[in-house]
């Protein structure tokens, strides 16, 4: 694996945030400075990784260095992540997030109304 090689995986994780979540950037590195708590820590440790080997690559000595197979690792879980959330996931997620919530408290508003109705004698 080449430096050439670990910069298009840089640059294709960089392309996929910007088109899956919206981040703007230069680069994989900036674009995880900027708005990288969108993404759960796992795949943000994963893209860091990747973000931090594509600057060593840049370095003939650092780029022997590296653990080509963790980076293609890194590389696959974070395509694995980003390649599916697409906006109807994002939609469908919140409406599924919002329902629950919304469950939740019916579901805790009508147990204490019934503790209520219990501890006033009415049931």
């Amino acid at each position: 694996m080449g430096s050439v090689s670990v910069q298009q995986m840089a640059d294709r994780v960089a392309a996929l945030m910007e088109e899956r979540l919206r981040m703007r950037g230069a680069g994989l590195a900036e674009k995880l400075r900027r708005g990288g708590r969108a993404l759960p820590r796992r795949i943000r440790a994963e893209a860091e990784l990747l973000a931090a080997a594509a600057e060593k690559a840049h370095v003939p000595k650092l780029l022997m260095q590296l653990d080509h197979e963790r980076v293609a690792a890194a590389y696959d879980a974070c395509v694995r992540y980003l390649a599916p959330l697409g906006r109807g996931a994002r939609v469908r997620g919140y409406v599924l997030d919002v329902a629950a919530a919304s469950g939740l408290a019916l579901v805790v508003t009508a147990a204490l109304v019934v503790g209520v109705l219990v501890w006033r004698g009415f049931l």
